[in-house]
């Protein structure tokens, strides 16, 4: 699980040192590691990250995320408005 976290911290180059004081193992009927969730499931439940460039609205964006994934229900919160 705890290679999850590091590969992102390697992705961003962040330089953190975990301390893990304690490793439980999860029940899989009740949930699942964030790697080893389904596509289907990160975009159903997730969020996407996304730096907007200048120009677009952010509900115009918002809008080709609904439909580059094909999703029904796509919102943003706040503003994407660069700087």
């Amino acid at each position: 699980m705890y290679d999850f976290i590091r590969k992102i911290d390697d992705f961003c180059g962040y330089k953190n040192d975990w301390v893990i004081v304690r490793d439980e193992n999860t029940d899989e009927r009740y949930g699942r590691y964030a790697d080893k969730r389904p596509i289907e499931e990160l975009l159903k439940y997730g969020v996407v990250n996304l730096d907007k460039p200048p120009g677009p609205t952010s509900h115009e964006v918002a809008y080709w995320v609904k439909q580059m994934l094909g999703l029904k229900k796509v919102g943003h919160g706040g503003t994407l408005e660069p700087l």
